[in-house]
């Protein structure tokens, strides 16, 4: 078996370790059985931890789930019931599935960073949809998610995919029960939009790419599909350490102080893992919902790969599905997107890689050669090395919540879906405030790219006002934006007033779909691009507190980024003022954020009040 790809050989090994326990087990478990154990085994508060407990189970062969009740009935023995898994009600049908979609490797211009110069020159790792349905056990209702190895979906590909599912299952997968999410690698082929922005860094539509990925999504469904078996759900959430920084962090000071000090960190830590295993026991799969962008392979890089996210899903699979060649075996984990707008795993932070001296300043500019020269390092020796490392803490972090998961999910399917004119979003701030979205524009700051990948010329973060010279080379090329526009998107310069421009073809959507899929007590929320840290939790927040308030409370939301179709970053409001990157990139406008808040909000409702 071949090594793994950002690893040698001889490297730390994704095999699970379980704590040894001295004790014996005094009898042997049948199917129902009660097993005394010495009080060797019980903590100084006199209860078994149940990590313990599971990893005992394993030693006589029980599944995890096998654990049901505890009952300390002397002072020197505690008992286990243990109850054979068959004798468990399942709660739902659940099928998973993976195929390959990684398409064209040379010759194609890469998806993430918009730099001419990346194009694919071989493969590091093939890229994978990885499909997970969950279904009501009358098969009334269903539920897909599907997280692929790519930049983002566009609405070209979600289309595709959908019409093909139409024609293969005609109404049981339909746009409002089929959330298609990107990882947001930065390493995987373009050339899969239909919107003219995007086609002029991917060099048009790249017609075998866009197909590989299509059949992929689609033969992922189909696989998940063709293995449905009855289940149950668990959910769990852990802290990540050491494996992001807020690569805007003078934005998110821009934030009320009063909301900040509610959090300890400038970026989400936590991880959202959904596990799912059959009515035997038997290990299907896990969903992982994680904030942060897998650029760990920087904008050098010319070979295909699914980055780090992917590299935790390569070792978790790899783990589970032993003997097995990588994209084989039943065993499914998906390692999604989440709001991870601000959010970098190259936690070294950013450095002049001219002086080596830090230029983590509110212009991300170095005093020699400018922004070009400010890039951000991640914690290892090298671009490689830095996906390791990142894809194996976020993997050890899902293994460990895995192994941990007992709270079940249950309850009905429901799902909501709209489609929005987001260039016009009348949107209520309060009682007296009413104010609106706008056309699609990128500022000057959009040109001038991340810590984590620069962009060219003289442009740089954080402008709020424009460039005299850039202005009239657009001007004559492109058209000046109209007075309306440049009123609506203000304090943002913009550079490109792309819902006014429609030659050859529109340059930004207007159209976009929200959805927000129920899986019992979990709500997922399928966003159409990247949300910052504290966007996301605001939009976290309401939702949650819109199923509150109709009667359906204790609901675990959570954020699927890069879903559905692509309109670039959301900012909040107070955010937006600075104007750097993630601002500029927020291409409706100022009341972005709130405006899909108000969208969210009503799909919960719809919901909460119909389910």
């Amino acid at each position: 078996m071949p090594g793994p790809p950002f690893t040698t050989p001889n490297a730390l090994t994704a095999s699970a370790h379980f704590d040894h326990i001295d004790s014996p087990l005094e009898t042997q478990a049948d199917s129902t059985s009660w097993i005394p154990l010495s009080m060797g085994l019980m903590s100084p508060l006199g209860m078994l931890s149940r990590f313990h407990a599971c990893n005992l189970f394993k030693k006589v062969g029980l599944p995890l789930l096998s654990l049901i009740l505890l009952a300390h009935v002397s002072t020197n023995l505690l008992f286990f019931l243990i109850i054979d898994p068959s004798e468990v009600t399942a709660n739902y049908l659940l099928g998973v599935g993976r195929a390959d979609c990684t398409g064209p490797v040379a010759e194609v211009p890469l998806m993430g960073y918009a730099n001419p110069e990346q194009v694919g020159s071989g493969l590091l790792m093939r890229l994978y949809s990885r499909a997970f349905i969950v279904a009501d056990l009358d098969d009334s209702r269903r539920v897909v998610f599907v997280s692929a190895d790519i930049g983002m979906v566009s609405q070209r590909l979600r289309l595709e995919v959908l019409k093909k599912l139409k024609s293969k299952y005609g109404e049981l997968y339909r746009q409002d029960n089929v959330i298609l999410s990107g990882t947001h690698t930065h390493s995987g082929p373009g050339g899969y939009f239909q919107y003219t922005l995007f086609w002029i860094t991917s060099k048009g539509l790249i017609r075998p790419s866009l197909n590989a990925i299509v059949n992929g999504i689609v033969k992922s469904i189909d696989i998940a599909h063709q293995n449905m078996k009855r289940g149950r759900l668990f959910i769990n959430r852990g802290t990540v350490e050491n494996s992001q920084i807020n690569r805007s962090p003078f934005s998110y000071l821009e934030n009320p102080a009063s909301e900040r000090s509610r959090y300890s960190s400038n970026t989400d830590k936590e991880m959202v893992m959904l596990k799912m295993v059959d009515e035997n026991g038997q290990e299907l799969g896990l969903i992982s919902w994680f904030a942060v962008h897998p650029v760990s392979m920087n904008n050098t890089n010319h070979l295909v790969n699914s980055d780090n996210v992917g590299y935790a899903s390569y070792l978790f699979e790899q783990e589970k599905n032993k003997g097995m060649l990588p994209g084989e075996g039943s065993f499914v984990a998906a390692f999604a997107s989440s709001n991870l707008g601000d959010v970098s795993p190259n936690t070294k932070g950013p450095f002049c890689i001219n002086t080596g001296e830090s230029c983590n300043n509110p212009h991300s500019t170095c005093p020699v050669g400018g922004a070009k020269m400010c890039m951000a390092m991640g914690p290892g020796n090298d671009m490689f090395d830095s996906t390791r490392i990142i894809g194996q803490n976020i993997y050890l972090k899902a293994r460990d919540l895995y192994e941990k998961a007992y709270q079940e999910v249950t309850g009905p399917l429901s799902s909501a879906h709209q489609w929005v004119n987001m260039s016009d979003v009348s949107v209520e701030l309060n009682a007296t405030h009413t104010v609106n979205t706008c056309k699609p524009a990128l500022g000057h700051s959009f040109a001038a790219g991340t810590i984590d990948g620069v962009g060219a010329f003289n442009f740089t973060q954080g402008s709020v006002e424009g460039n005299p010279f850039w202005d009239e080379i657009r001007d004559q090329l492109l058209g000046e934006p109209s007075n309306e526009t440049k009123a609506c998107h203000k304090p943002k310069p913009i550079l490109f007033s792309t819902g006014e421009m429609t030659r050859p073809h529109p340059w930004h959507p207007d159209i976009v779909d929200v959805q927000i899929a129920a899986i019992g007590s979990l709500a997922i929320i399928a966003v159409p691009g990247e949300f910052t840290t504290m966007s996301g939790r605001r939009l976290r927040e309401a939702v949650k507190r819109e199923f509150d308030s109709h009667g359906t409370p204790r609901m675990d939301v959570v954020i699927a980024g890069l879903c559905n179709v692509y309109t670039h970053y959301i900012t909040t409001y107070e955010e937006y003022q600075v104007q750097r990157y993630e601002a500029a990139s927020t291409i409706y406008g100022p009341h972005t954020l709130s405006a899909y808040i108000q969208l969210y909000r009503g799909l919960a409702r719809a919901i909460a009040t119909v389910t």
